[in-house]
């Protein structure tokens, strides 16, 4: 039995109850127990429409970032890169006074010409309390009540990652060859091909909690975000991989409203789906969720969403007023139909 294998059951026997058969999961309670994966400005979009529809929600957040106020704290303290888990705290806030106020606070950032400028008051706060408490989890936990967030955060793995991609014309002037592009905020404005990414340490271990979530939920929602930076990455921790292979939870890739200037330039939106499969080709899915204005060729993104072993749901996600970003009513509604038709079950609310 290998360490990953004997970890992975260890954390099993902490779920109880949970349910059998690929049919997916009868749910025992008012609410679907959702985890959404991801990073960055993605994962917040998904987060904000998510708590709109269930009060079980955890979110898993990338831990490579090594960029701004975190890549500072990274380096200096030896952290976890604590920017994208302060973002999906800010997500998870309430639309009350209280959570508006703490979500602008948390996400405030100083303006001096000293060692505070660009440092975000969430990131020092979180910090602050992993020095305190010496525990990652509990930290959070402790961060979420105070700010009254509708769900729990955890990261991915208990150890700040570096994110390493394999670039085909990252050089211009060598348009074919491959190189090696180091840092999850390089490898997110990257010029060139990448063809893949990989983290370091190769065998990063997940954090339990994250595992035990994953293994006990209905759905599992994946992206939209950086694909190879903020989605892949969740792929790339072995254990964590496992528990998504093998949750009885439904799958749903949410994809993106346009490509990424830098690391998915010229991607199509089946292109997204088979990227993910070379880096994880045993992960099965159930639901492609895309917004329909973005998909040109939707018998294309069918035949590639059929090999992962889904459905493809188009509806319309995009924020109204023409940014490529995803409105959190439009998007909650698309969540809550997708959990309503392929879960087969009743109203919740």
């Amino acid at each position: 039995m290998t360490g990953r294998t004997s970890r992975l059951r260890r954390v099993r026997r902490l779920v109880p109850g949970r349910a059998r058969g690929r049919e997916g999961r009868a749910y025992t309670g008012a609410q679907p127990k959702v985890v959404a994966l991801g990073g960055g400005h993605g994962l917040s979009a998904s987060l904000a429409a998510l708590r709109r529809i269930t009060g079980d929600l955890t979110a898993v957040v990338t831990v490579a970032d090594d960029g701004g106020s975190s890549g500072r704290l990274r380096d200096e303290l030896g952290v976890l890169p604590p920017g994208d888990l302060r973002k999906a705290l800010a997500a998870l806030c309430g639309d009350d006074d209280w959570g508006q106020t703490w979500a602008r606070v948390i996400q405030h950032r100083f303006a001096s010409e000293g060692d505070l400028h660009g440092h975000a008051v969430g990131n020092l706060l979180i910090v602050a309390l992993w020095e305190q408490l010496g525990d990652h989890v509990s930290a959070l936990d402790l961060v979420g009540k105070l700010l009254g967030a509708h769900g729990r955060v955890l990261p991915m793995s208990a150890v700040p990652l570096e994110l390493q991609a394999l670039v085909r014309g990252h050089d211009p002037a060598e348009p074919d060859a491959i190189s090696t592009v180091r840092g999850q905020a390089t490898v997110a404005l990257t010029p060139g091909d990448v063809q893949s990414v990989h983290v370091v340490p190769e065998d990063p271990p997940a954090v339990p909690e994250a595992v035990e979530a994953v293994l006990d939920a209905d759905w599992v929602v994946l992206g939209p975000g950086s694909w190879f930076s903020s989605v892949i990455p969740h792929l790339l921790v072995p254990e964590l991989l496992q528990a998504l292979q093998e949750t009885k939870a439904r799958r749903v890739l949410s994809l993106n409203l346009a490509p990424q200037p830098g690391e998915t330039d010229g991607f199509s939106p089946q292109r997204h789906l088979e990227v993910l499969a070379r880096h994880a080709p045993k992960l099965a899915l159930d639901v492609v969720l895309a917004d329909e204005a973005a998909v040109p060729d939707r018998e294309s993104l069918t035949d590639a969403a059929k090999r992962l072993g889904a459905t493809v749901e188009l509806a319309p996600v995009a924020s109204p007023d023409g940014c490529p970003t995803h409105d959190p009513e439009l998007l909650a509604a698309a969540y809550d139909r997708i959990f309503r038709m392929h879960g087969r079950i009743g109203p919740w609310r």
